[in-house]
């Protein structure tokens, strides 16, 4: 098999203005230099765990989580419903130490975390819409259950606080393909010493829509605001007592009082304005090309993953501005562009309503109609698109800090070209090239912020072309790439063969917690069901020779 692990590094923002400085091959680029002339940072592969006898795309590897006092990574296996628990105390091969079944307790596993000789699995039930979920607590060192806990409707990630003695979970609520059903989206805490749980609801604000800041998404039928407010991801501050909740579907993010064990405030996350410089995106599938540039459409951040970090005693949030439709069989917001039509008389600099139809413009590309629509004239009157194909930082109150602008796409572009750009991620060969542009981009997802080399980095997972974007974000107003890594092999034959397909977990672990001495970032696909694991390394001409 013929296979590189891609990377490049050399480019500098500033803002949201990118600049391409140095840039060398797509594999193995000239090393990344901050403002201040210091060596910048890479992800260098060292190891890599594949299961055996899961099928592909089944999500043989969702989330995963490290315990520092066993050396084990703890990993959601969708695929045989189970959690898959691997040595890494030689991170340059993980192995198999146990597949638990937790059949006993729920259908399937959605999120995991571990801390403190503790591991949290969330469980659903068959039946999700009618019965809450379970939170299931392990011993690490064991294995053995000491808890089963009750959560709210469909709980998805769960967090542990910094020193392990909470868990929160994100409870989202989903409705069910018919609608009929659309439980509540709440958020559970549960005490890792006593194990008791405590519910946290969103009632306080059902009624109160018009009182909502006018970015927040609430527009499920016939949906309360608790009942369409969907708990995404969490991450707490520095020192446990506050929490933030990404609330994906709706655009939103709420702030938590943990002691209190109340939402205090919900912040909205604004629209993305691609016609800003430095905003551009390649909107279309069916373009011949990579053609990034400005458009007339707001993207809706809707990020999934959060993570915090401290700057200066102010605590900034990390998010990934994946986007996420709601598509149900009874109802659906998500229309292409090009199936409804722009209102008469719209313009776009010297392009006609007609030209921006088109399949090579913004034809293509999938819309809202919950929001830009006018329903009485079946027309769009601004364009809505999801996600905003980048990573955005805001402080604790939800002011927008930083976003990276057209980044992604144009580190990708430069680094993969026509191999790979925009690549879905259950494809290979020319079938992959360009063929999310319409929808969603490289679609970042999983973060996780972590120290290493006196300096604070974001690592970004992209879920549909592949790999991770590492930037140093120690000031989060002026954040500096550092590394694109792709394990992926986009020249295999078949998709099956690709190596690392859709990146859904993102992992960091400190030098202090690592099992051999030096910052890990450790990835899980959910498509090929890998999990991979990188060192975090100084980029220096002395380690490249």
């Amino acid at each position: 098999m013929s296979r590189t692990s891609t990377s490049l590094k050399g480019v500098l923002v500033t803002g949201a203005v990118l600049t391409v400085a140095g840039v060398g091959t797509p594999t193995h680029a000239d090393p990344a230099r901050t403002a201040a002339g210091r060596p910048g940072v890479e992800l260098t592969e060292i190891g890599r765990h594949t299961p055996t006898n899961v099928g592909f795309d089944e999500g043989a590897a969702e989330i995963v989580a490290f315990d520092a006092a066993t050396a084990r990574l703890f990993v959601v296996n969708g695929s045989e419903g189970t959690l898959d628990v691997l040595d890494a105390s030689d991170p340059t091969d993980p192995s198999l130490v146990s597949q638990i079944d937790l059949a006993e307790y729920g259908a399937s596993l959605t999120g995991v975390d571990a801390g403190g000789g503790l591991a949290a699995v969330a469980v659903h039930p068959e039946n999700a819409q009618a019965e809450p979920g379970r939170v299931v607590i392990l011993d690490t060192a064991t294995l053995d259950i000491v808890a089963d806990v009750a959560a709210g409707y469909l709980p998805d990630a769960v967090v542990f606080d910094p020193d392990s003695s909470v868990a929160m979970v994100a409870n989202e609520g989903e409705p069910s393909s018919d609608y009929a059903a659309d439980p509540e989206g709440s958020l559970t805490l549960v005490d890792l010493e006593t194990f008791e749980p405590t519910q946290v609801d969103f009632r306080q604000y059902d009624g109160r829509e018009d009182e909502l800041d006018e970015s927040i998404r609430i527009f499920g039928p016939g949906a309360s605001v608790s009942q369409d407010l969907e708990p995404e991801n969490i991450t707490f501050s520095s020192d446990g007592e506050r929490a933030w909740v990404t609330l994906q579907e709706n655009n939103a993010m709420a702030h938590v009082d943990v002691a209190a064990a109340e939402v205090t405030d919900l912040f909205g996350l604004g629209f993305k304005d691609w016609t800003r410089a430095g905003a551009g995106f390649d909107a279309s599938n069916r373009d011949g090309g990579i053609e990034i540039r400005d458009w007339p459409v707001l993207g809706i951040p809707q990020p999934d993953a959060v993570a915090g970090y401290d700057f200066r005693g102010e605590t900034f949030l990390v998010t990934a501005n994946e986007g996420d439709a709601r598509d149900y069989d009874t109802y659906s917001e998500e229309r292409r562009l090009g199936d409804v039509g722009l209102c008469e008389g719209y313009t776009y600099g010297d392009m006609s309503a007609e030209d921006l139809v088109k399949d090579e413009n913004l034809g293509r590309l999938n819309i809202t109609l919950a929001n830009g629509y006018d329903a009485e004239d079946d027309c769009v009157e601004e364009i809505y698109a999801y996600g905003a194909r980048s990573f955005s930082i805001y402080d604790a109150t939800g002011e927008l800090v930083y976003d990276s602008g057209s980044d992604f796409e144009e580190i990708t572009a430069e680094a993969l070209g026509t191999v790979g750009f925009n690549a879905n991620n259950d494809e290979s060969g020319s079938d992959a090239f360009d063929s999310r542009s319409d929808d969603k981009g490289p679609e970042p997802e999983g973060v996780a912020v972590g120290r290493a080399f006196g300096r604070t980095l974001a690592f970004v997972g992209l879920e549909r072309v592949g790999g991770v974007m590492t930037y140093d974000v120690t000031d989060p107003h002026t954040p500096e790439f550092m590394d694109y890594a792709n394990g992926r092999d986009f020249e295999a034959a078949t998709a099956e063969e690709s190596v690392d397909l859709g990146p859904e977990g993102v992992l960091f672990i400190p030098a202090d917690d690592s099992p051999n001495g030096a910052p890990l970032l450790v990835l899980s696909h959910e498509v090929t069901g890998t999990t991979t694991v990188y060192e975090v390394r100084l980029d220096t001409p002395a380690r490249r020779g």
